[in-house]
């Protein structure tokens, strides 16, 4: 595996983990500290590793929607994902979700 592969591994592995034991996470991502409940690992049309998340806390440029939490699902792309860590947060989530840019195709 090259060294650039190693991050982009790490964080797959670690949101795979977040999804399979509904644990929600704390990242980084486009200089912006999030927190994240991921619901769906996948490859968008591009051949880019995305992962559908609720944001549920941190910072967002488009800002987070409390009066409507079904505009606070994210699908971010997984190799900007940094500093990945585990949180003991209760899991969150929205009734109505749009997987935009997720195939139905899981990573494995």
């Amino acid at each position: 595996m090259s060294v650039s592969a190693r991050p982009l591994e790490h964080a797959r592995a670690q949101v795979r983990s977040a999804i399979i034991h509904r644990r929600p996470i704390a990242a980084l991502y486009q200089g912006r500290r999030r927190l994240l409940c991921p619901h769906l690992l996948g490859w968008n049309k591009h051949r880019r590793l995305q992962v559908l998340c609720y944001q549920y806390g941190g910072d967002s440029e488009s800002g987070l929607h409390p009066s409507d939490p079904s505009e606070n699902w994210r699908c971010l792309a997984v190799e900007n994902l940094g500093q990945v860590e585990f949180l003991n947060d209760p899991w969150h989530t929205a009734e109505n979700h749009s997987p935009s840019g997720v195939t139905s195709k899981p990573a494995s």
